[in-house]
Formats: structure tokens, sequence, C-alpha cells
């Protein structure tokens, strides 16, 4: 089954799934803001540092199972594979990744493992 995602989060599975460090980047806008898992990055620069890191240096792909759209909201439940360390996380990994967009580009992004709380 093949998930019909709209234009932004379906260019942030593939940026991501493609290893592509540029692209990903390139979607988020200048001021944008990421919490993963109640860590907290705000602007591009902080969100290259942990990219880099936390997404590219672990080479994550993303599976998505399911996708929720409301207005400029996507929620996003994904399978996550990479060689990060994986102490104390469920086998697989699923995770929530909430995008949301502003002018085209996403303003926010928030990851949490599933059957945890999403933050506000």
């Amino acid at each position: 089954m093949t998930l019909e995602l709209p234009r932004l989060a379906a260019a942030y599975v593939q940026a991501t799934n493609d290893h592509n460090s540029a692209g990903f980047l390139n979607l988020f806008a200048d001021d944008a803001q990421v919490n993963d898992a109640g860590r907290q990055f705000n602007g591009r620069g902080a969100i290259q540092e942990w990219s880099e890191r936390e997404v590219f240096g672990a080479n994550v792909t993303l599976d998505v199972l399911e996708a929720v759209v409301r207005d400029r909201e996507t929620i996003l439940k994904t399978v996550v594979d990479g060689t990060f360390d994986r102490t104390g996380l469920p086998d697989p990994v699923i995770i929530h990744q909430r995008l949301r967009s502003r002018d085209g580009r996403i303003a926010s992004l928030a990851c949490w493992l599933d059957g945890t709380q999403p933050p506000n």
C-alpha cells in the first residue's frame, strides 16, 4: 500500500531516505523548530547540527505506516531504521513525526516514540 502524502511531507521522507542532508535542510524555514523526544533545536543552524548527527550520521530511513493530514499539519507514524543505538528501544522502532508548515516550508517538526506523549 502506498500512502499519498502532502508534497512537503513526501519531500521530508524522500530526503531522509535518500540521505540528502542539503535537500532535507532546505525544507525547513529559517526560524524552524525541532522537538526530538523533548530535546529542542531552534533555527536552521541547530537543525543542521541535529540532523547531521541524529538523522544522517545514523543512516536513518523512514517507512511510513500511517499519515494524518489536517490543514498545515501532517502527522506521520513511521518505522525508523538506521545505525543508531537501540538500547532500551522497542523493535521495531516506531516514531510519530508531526510536521507543521508555513509558506511551503517546515515551521516545526516534533518526533516522539510510539506509546509516549507528543510534545505540544
